[in-house]
């Protein structure tokens, strides 16, 4: 079996929740397998991925997170058959593709589980048609493989039992100087009057609640929650609630102890918002919506029904 890497996620000193994630995805692939997690960052990162996976490789460098500087590392870096995870953000969409054109891999995009390895060939599950259709993939890993996973998709593995060992290989890294592109900032979603960041009880809402004016009962359900309203990309765009309320890959990112989704299909760019491992909750009238296969509790329902008397009830109970 190919030795197993994944490319560790940061901001600010820590590693994202996809790091855990991944751990997880690389036991599904081979549960014995070797996990190495590949660090372009700080000390601080590292350490925190040397709890979870049998191995760190450290590159030190200020391109990050430059696609094309990384990419050409990591083609300096990575073994002819490694099997590489990348979490299948904006970043990872940039990351993976080439990756696996200059490793000559097999590349597979928005994973969402695996069925392990048989006969020299990975059997993958991606989605299509956003999310209501199950594709099941079979690639030849031969040549190793460069894997986008979907963030969110894994539950995080939490154990960190590994104590692997930091190994600097920024000397490996060959040239790391940014030539075409050259990284200048990133620039943060602007705050609204909430912060849903912050928020450990997210009340959020889709196209299924039809009509602006129908967001009264939304206000009310999260009112008595003692949460906050967030949505969903078409509220947004409808003009009907602020950017700052959006959550997603194109909005904020959350991590809120309780996610209740109101009329929200859960695509991936929807679901990519939400870290951590929040108790979700999905209410919508769609028994194929996505969003069911992610939730802890699904209610098949019209909201416009359910809400009023979810509302009621959990008043009656305060």
């Amino acid at each position: 079996m190919a030795q197993i890497f994944a490319y560790i996620v940061h901001k600010e000193g820590k590693a994202d929740d996809t790091a855990l994630e991944l751990v997880a995805a690389a036991k599904k692939i081979d549960a014995s397998a070797t996990v190495t997690a590949v660090v372009f960052g700080p000390d601080a990162v590292c350490d925190e991925a040397a709890a979870s996976y049998n191995e760190v490789w450290k590159v030190s460098t200020d391109a990050y997170p430059n696609a094309e500087v990384i990419r050409r590392a990591l083609v300096s870096l990575l073994p002819a058959d490694a099997i590489a995870l990348i979490p299948h953000s904006t970043f990872g969409m940039d990351l993976g593709p080439g990756l696996s054109v200059k490793l000559d891999s097999a590349f597979v995009a928005d994973v969402v589980d695996f069925e392990g390895v048989e006969d020299g060939k990975l059997k993958a599950i991606r989605q299509e048609y956003g999310g209501m259709v199950s594709t099941h993939v079979s690639c030849d890993i031969s040549n190793g493989a460069v894997i986008n996973v979907r963030p969110g998709a894994f539950q995080p593995d939490e154990s960190k039992s590994a104590g692997g060992q930091v190994a600097d290989k920024t000397g490996d890294a060959g040239d790391m100087a940014e030539t075409t592109r050259r990284f200048i900032e990133i620039v943060e979603a602007e705050a609204g009057d909430v912060d849903i960041t912050k928020s450990e009880v997210l009340i959020s809402v889709g196209r299924g609640i039809e009509d602006q004016d129908n967001l009264e009962i939304i206000d009310e359900l999260a009112g008595a929650m003692g949460g906050d309203v967030s949505c969903s990309r078409p509220i947004v765009d409808a003009k009907w609630l602020e950017k700052p309320r959006q959550v997603g890959t194109s909005g904020q990112t959350v991590k809120p102890k309780v996610y209740m989704a109101l009329g929200i299909s859960g695509s991936f760019q929807h679901m990519g918002g939400i870290k951590g491992n929040p108790y979700i909750v999905a209410v919508n009238k769609n028994a194929k919506a996505p969003i069911f296969q992610l939730a802890d509790v699904g209610v098949v329902a019209d909201i416009l029904e359910f809400v009023p008397g979810l509302t009621d009830k959990v008043n009656e109970l305060k």
